[in-house]
């Protein structure tokens, strides 16, 4: 079993920034993939970044050039930055691990979700 623990959400004005951090424990050996999804009320799920082990990256095309994602091998962690936050980055956001490459992306395993709220 993988564990999850997110941290980093809140309310920050539009424009603000903020940082989201997983940090994932239990039976791990390698992780292939950590990343971020995001819901927000009546909208389905989406993807808002990953990162795998090498380091390549794939973003979501409303956050492209905004937010941006790392991790730490050593640690089992993954952080957010996300810059110039717009009202519509309002969300939960869910951490995700896959741990090994055959899983398709959207699955494995999943935080309990951070609440992010842009708003003035």
């Amino acid at each position: 079993q993988v564990q999850l623990v997110e941290s980093g959400g809140g309310l920050v004005q539009p424009g603000g920034s903020l940082r989201l951090s997983c940090a994932a424990s239990g039976s791990i050996l390698s992780i292939f993939a950590m990343g971020w999804y995001r819901q927000a009320p009546e909208k389905e799920r989406e993807l808002v970044a990953t990162i795998t082990r090498d380091g390549s990256t794939t973003y979501g095309d409303s956050v492209k050039g905004r937010f941006t994602i790392s991790r730490d091998n050593a640690k089992n962690t993954v952080t957010l930055q996300m810059n110039s936050l717009k009202p519509e980055d309002t969300a939960v956001y869910y951490c995700n691990v896959r741990l090994l490459r055959s899983i398709p992306s959207g699955y494995g395993y999943w935080g309990q979700g951070t609440q992010v709220t842009v708003s003035s």
